[in-house]
């Protein structure tokens, strides 16, 4: 609420308080109506592309009204998407050469058995003087080599896997942030969304349709009208007749001389004392103290912010 509005009501307040002690007035305070007003801001910049509302309209609670176009936003998320498609391409497929070690195993093996059998042979002719030692000496040596071999082929399909494994897991570990900056920038493309945040009354319009806004320029003021908050300010011999949910009566002009009354009840009673601002400086009066209070008074639709309402304790 602005300074000036809540002068006002001091103001309003202490002169009827005065009045009512020479007589002229039966009400026990005044003040001035106000409600919670929320301004409902941007968070992305852009160009408004839709602006659906005019002052005086009344817009639902998690309704949208405003657009805000977010084409960039969106565009740097397909990036980013085209970018964790594209980390499947840098992986390394390890089958192929796995594949060509298991099938030089399946060569090397049968290698081994026919040169098993060699060897079997000629163990059984050395025995008998048919062979020379040197030629099962050449057998050993031939199928010892083939049985290395066949290790170190399995040692590479080992190390080849490892090694893909390794180099994969580093590549697609580039995935889990890439997954969060989607989302993070589809966050941004929902907030051009803007998201009405309370049922209430347009009171203000800061920015049209077609126009750029920045992350938190302000677009629009909506307040709930349907209960308004009378802001009064009482002295402190009043003060010990009000109490936290105390029913009151509330009165605003009904004519030259009439009233319309309406109840309310107090939500807030303030702690500290205020000096009374009056036209008229004099050391009395400076001395003065009252204290503000707050009435919470349902709306049938007459009552507006900055009017004027007085207060009489039942």
């Amino acid at each position: 609420m602005s300074m000036t509005r809540n002068l006002s009501a001091i103001l309003l307040s202490a002169t009827m308080l005065s009045a009512c002690g020479n007589g002229a007035m039966k009400n026990d305070a005044a003040g001035v109506f106000e409600a919670d007003e929320v301004i409902v801001s941007s968070e992305i910049g852009g160009r408004i592309l839709r602006m659906n509302l005019q002052e005086g309209d009344k817009l639902a609670m998690d309704s949208c009204y405003v657009s805000i176009d977010a084409t960039n936003l969106k565009l740097q998320k397909e990036q980013v998407i085209a970018s964790i498609d594209a980390l499947g391409k840098k992986t390394v497929d390890a089958d192929p050469q796995v594949q060509l070690l298991r099938n030089q195993i399946i060569v090397q093996e049968a290698q081994l058995a026919s040169q098993l059998r060699d060897q079997n042979r000629l163990q059984n002719l050395v025995r008998d003087n048919a062979a020379t030692q040197k030629q099962l000496d050449d057998i050993n040596s031939a199928v010892d080599v083939t049985r290395k071999q066949i290790e170190v082929t399995k040692k590479q399909i080992e190390v080849q896997l490892n090694t893909s494994g390794t180099q994969n897991r580093g590549v697609l570990s580039e995935k889990a942030p890439l997954e969060k900056r989607v989302a993070q920038i589809q966050d941004q493309v929902d907030r051009g969304q803007v998201v009405n945040p309370i049922n209430g009354t347009v009171l203000q319009r800061y920015a049209m349709q077609g126009e750029i806004t920045a992350p938190g320029k302000a677009l629009y003021k909506i307040a709930d009208l349907s209960t308004l908050i009378l802001r009064a300010y009482i002295s402190g011999t009043q003060l010990p007749q009000v109490k936290l949910g105390q029913k009151l009566d509330v009165l605003i002009d009904d004519g030259a001389k009439n009233w319309k009354t309406f109840a309310g009840t107090v939500t807030w009673i303030s702690d500290k004392a205020e000096f009374t601002p009056k036209t008229i400086q004099t050391k009395e009066e400076r001395a003065n103290l009252v204290y503000a209070i707050k009435i919470a008074v349902p709306n049938d639709g007459y009552l507006k912010i900055g009017m004027y309402g007085e207060v009489r304790f039942k």
